[in-house]
């Protein structure tokens, strides 16, 4: 399983994680959000070298505050811990795909 739903408690899997983590902020209520959750579900299944770390903003806005996030949904690239690159609204799988790889 390549898919995690995070908060303040499990934060921890993100940052510790040997595995290149994508962060997707989002709320359930937001339209571009959930445009977004097919191709990142497909990712997760077909990638098992990612981990999505999906954060409910309005669960957790700590870890929104956290990283800044104002707009979502908002996608972060994490690597050992460390922030590679990140995004804000809705993207294609290709360019989230991109995101990663490059990461």
């Amino acid at each position: 399983m390549s898919m995690i739903h995070v908060n303040q408690n499990n934060f921890d899997e993100v940052l510790n994680n040997e595995k290149t983590v994508l962060l997707d902020f989002f709320a359930t209520w937001c339209g571009p959000c959930r445009m977004v959750a097919p191709a990142l579900e497909e990712i997760a299944a077909e990638h098992p070298e990612y981990v999505i770390a999906k954060i409910d903003v309005d669960e957790t806005p700590d870890l929104a505050i956290k990283y800044g996030v104002s707009t979502i949904p908002t996608l972060i690239v994490m690597k050992n811990g460390e922030i590679k690159t990140q995004s804000v609204g809705a993207k294609p799988k290709a360019q989230i795909l991109e995101m990663l790889k490059n990461a």
